[in-house]
């Protein structure tokens, strides 16, 4: 007799919903864009592209955490040692002197992206907190492959001025925050069906971002 499929429930949320978001999560990590900037071939302009998006999609996601402080289901998640905001505006100030805001726009995707966030913020606190894990764990994880690389590549001190975004200084150890982080996920309060909801916005989370690596990479295409 065929064993029975265990139920969502049968798992820890937190390996549910990285299992369920597996694929778009490799779809977004293996974008034409992005294995270009890992791979060293685009300059430093793309870089500095790349990071104007990532300021307008943490505003939207920090601009938005206060009024969710004391709402039981995303408050728990809003640590204020991984607020990016300012460690952003410091790299691209490096990147683009003090005048890097004067004409700046986000790409389409981007707007949507942060558009996105701000409505699951003011909407459905859940939604939010999809988003919140997408970026921050992103960030404390694989975000860790991309500064190593960008300073290998342009030249950046090690953890240093342009690449600020990538370093938690007030983390001393990311490996249990993380940990930390998925107990949170695992005492959700909240029922299996706004579970799966959940689950289905950490989806679309990872669909807006590989959006807008797709038009970071129509603007920054290889020459042959």
């Amino acid at each position: 007799m065929e064993a029975s499929r265990p139920t969502p429930s049968a798992s820890p949320f937190s390996t549910v919903i990285r299992t369920a978001s597996h694929e778009q999560h490799t779809e977004a990590e293996n974008s034409s864009f992005m294995s270009d900037l890992l791979g060293g071939r685009l300059g430093v302009a793309a870089y500095r592209r790349y990071t104007e998006q990532l300021w307008f999609v943490y505003r939207a996601l920090e601009e938005t955490s206060e009024a969710l402080a004391d709402d039981p289901v995303a408050g728990p998640f809003l640590r204020p040692e991984l607020a990016r905001t300012a460690a952003l505006e410091r790299d691209l100030t490096h990147l683009g002197g003090p005048g890097w805001r004067d004409g700046l726009e986000p790409l389409p995707a981007t707007a949507a992206y942060a558009d996105r966030v701000r409505t699951c913020a003011r909407e459905w606190p859940g939604g939010y907190v999809a988003h919140h894990y997408t970026r921050y764990l992103g960030d404390l994880s694989g975000g860790q492959i991309i500064r190593g690389t960008a300073e290998k590549t342009w030249g950046f001190a090690r953890k240093g001025d342009g690449v600020r975004f990538y370093v938690f200084d007030d983390i001393g150890n990311p490996a249990a925050f993380k940990r930390a982080y998925r107990a949170l996920l695992d005492g959700l309060p909240v029922d299996d069906l706004e579970k799966q909801r959940v689950v289905d916005e950490c989806k679309r989370a990872f669909a807006l971002n590989s959006a807008v690596f797709r038009e970071l990479g129509e603007e920054f295409p290889l020459t042959a």
